[in-house]
């Protein structure tokens, strides 16, 4: 038998998952599912770390994110295409960007057109069921052609009958069902700290949390026989059709810089060439050596080969921001191997006074763009941030985000 999960928490859902996203992975493998969708709330946060484990183990990853509307709906949003991806991602930035830190905010009129590319999985609550309000029809009707209604059961008082209640609306809407685990841990022995978190989401002892902890260990991820045990052959062989539809990978990415940065009657070569022999000249104002001309044109050729001359400019321009505004900046790091970056004013190192190695800021084997960090003076920091917003618009530009993991020191 084949099956996929869809619907999965991580510990990127904080404090609600107790599994990392490699762990739930290497479990749906271990278990011989077909594909496995992470689909933290309202988050993609976890599923770089998924992906790489995933192509580890050569099993499918379905990206997705369960969200809870303002109306009462709880569904998953799982992506089938690159262009659905986009859509799920402008939906987390919508209604996170409306609520404060930490929460979020949607409604049911959020998601149509913003994902009509999307597919969908409904939880419909025992009411939701009985009578469906207009969210839950507003729900049914756009995305009709990409909804069906979840089936779980973990073995909970009344889940059974729910199932069957949904089953029923599922017969009357003429809506497939499918079956999901509602996964929080990927083994039942990690319940024990999906207790433990829980009851600190709550800022509760744990043998105060009662009904909010969850009543036995079956939210963990089950073997293939005994899932078979409590689906329909129908609903399980859903989650092979949904894993059919889902072929997006995040091998589909890449950097997409802003063409803004080129002005009219040039090419990104053309200008950065421009920018760099006009550097060069202030920065060796006598004329460079042989040594630094050679640097200079090995490195804007492997520039061009790799077409990462946007990137440079986008750099520069920021940069150059900061420096009409008096603003401290500097850059660091590997970048400081590299001649453009020195003739562009991102960086103070003069290769001409060092002999630093500049394949380990770029590498035809790496295949990934380089890294250029800059620094900029804390107390005037924001004014950078601002300016990106403004030139770049706050659709394509963003902070990010770090999470901490302690570890124990190596030896």
């Amino acid at each position: 038998m084949q099956y996929s999960e869809l619907h999965c928490f991580s510990n990127f859902s904080f404090l609600k998952g107790a599994s990392h996203p490699e762990e739930l992975v290497q479990q749906a493998a271990a278990l011989g599912y077909r594909a496995i969708a992470i689909t933290d709330q309202c988050s993609v946060a976890g599923v770089v770390r998924a992906h790489v484990e995933a192509k580890n183990h050569n099993i499918k990853l379905i990206i997705g994110s369960d969200f809870e509307s303002e109306e009462g709906l709880h569904f998953v949003v799982l992506v089938p295409t690159r262009r659905a991806y986009g859509q799920l991602c402008t939906l987390i930035t919508r209604t996170r960007r409306r609520s404060e830190k930490g929460e979020y905010q949607l409604k049911v009129t959020d998601l149509y057109p913003t994902c009509n590319e999307c597919l969908f999985i409904w939880f419909p609550n025992t009411q939701q069921c009985q009578q469906p309000d207009p969210a839950c029809l507003n729900l049914i009707e756009n995305t009709k052609q990409g909804l069906w209604i979840g089936l779980e059961n973990a073995l909970q008082q009344d889940q059974q009958s729910v199932c069957l209640q949904r089953i029923r609306l599922a017969q009357q809407l003429n809506l497939p069902t499918v079956a999901c685990g509602n996964v929080h841990t990927h083994t039942k022995e990690r319940q024990p700290l999906q207790d433990i978190i829980t009851a600190i989401r709550l800022n509760s002892h744990i043998h105060s949390a009662g009904f909010h902890l969850h009543a036995n260990r079956e939210t963990s991820m089950r073997p293939t026989a005994e899932i078979a045990q409590h689906f329909s052959q129908e609903a399980i062989q859903q989650t092979q059709i949904i894993t059919q539809q889902c072929q997006f990978s995040l091998d589909e990415l890449r950097y997409e810089y802003p063409k803004e940065v080129v002005p009219p009657g040039h090419s990104p070569q053309s200008y950065l060439r421009l920018l760099v022999e006009n550097g060069a000249k202030e920065r060796w104002p006598h004329g460079e050596t042989k040594a630094i001309r050679q640097l200079i044109e090995k490195e804007l050729t492997l520039i061009h080969e790799l077409e990462y001359e946007y990137y440079f400019l986008t750099v520069y321009d920021i940069v150059q921001f900061a420096r009409s505004q008096n603003i401290l900046c500097q850059g660091r790091g590997s970048a400081a191997n590299s001649a453009v970056c020195f003739c562009l004013f991102i960086t103070e190192v003069d290769p001409a006074k060092s002999s630093l190695l500049f394949e380990r800021f770029i590498s035809k084997e790496r295949n990934e763009p380089p890294d250029i960090d800059v620094d900029f003076e804390h107390e005037r920091r924001e004014e950078v941030i601002q300016f990106i917003y403004r030139k770049y618009g706050r659709q394509r530009a963003a902070l990010t985000a770090t999470v901490v993991s302690y570890r124990v020191k190596s030896c």
